[in-house]
Order: structure tokens, then sequence, then C-alpha cells
């Protein structure tokens, strides 16, 4: 029987593989990707602590609403890459020096 702790392991896991990519920032699609993780580790804490409220499932509406709030934030994370990558012809962080023209 899967039980609250093991939701709550893998949570720990994803986020901590989330961490790693974030510190580590070998370029800015591994950032934007463990952000991702984070939210998703995240999400999955407010999914499974939501079996114990069977009135309202405020966790899970809440964990809609992160999902919808993170997919808008990639989608202008990745228009920002984008553009940084057509100036600066890297996507490395280190390698971005100066935001002015």
């Amino acid at each position: 029987m899967i039980t609250l702790t093991h939701f709550l392991v893998v949570s720990a896991l994803i986020f901590s593989i989330g961490l790693y990519a974030v510190l580590s920032k070998r370029n800015a699609i591994m950032i934007l990707v463990g952000i991702e993780l984070i939210i998703n580790a995240a999400i999955l804490n407010l999914v499974a602590f939501s079996k114990y409220d069977k009135i309202n499932y405020g966790g899970q509406v809440f964990a809609l609403f992160a999902i919808v709030l993170a997919a808008a934030s990639v989608a202008v994370a990745l228009a920002i890459i984008l553009n940084v990558y057509r100036y600066y012809k890297t996507i490395d962080p280190d390698g971005i020096t100066d935001l002015h023209d």
C-alpha cells in the first residue's frame, strides 16, 4: 500500500534533483528544467496532502492553478532564453555579462 510517506519521499527526491539542476547552472535550459522539477515536487505534495481533505479538495484545486502558472512561466522563460541566445549567441548564464546595448 502506498502511503503519504512514499509520496513525500518521491517529492523530496524530485525537489533535490531540481535544486541540483538549478545550482549547477550549466545553461539556461537546465535552470528552467530544474525550476520546473521544483514546482512539480510542490504540486505532488499538494495532491498528496489533499487526500486528507475530503470536503473541499483544496490541494487539488491549488495544484491545478500551480500547473497553469508553471506552464505560463515556462512559455515566458523560453521566449526570454530565445531572445538572449539571439543576441549573445550563448545560453550559458556565466557568458552573459551585460544586459544593455
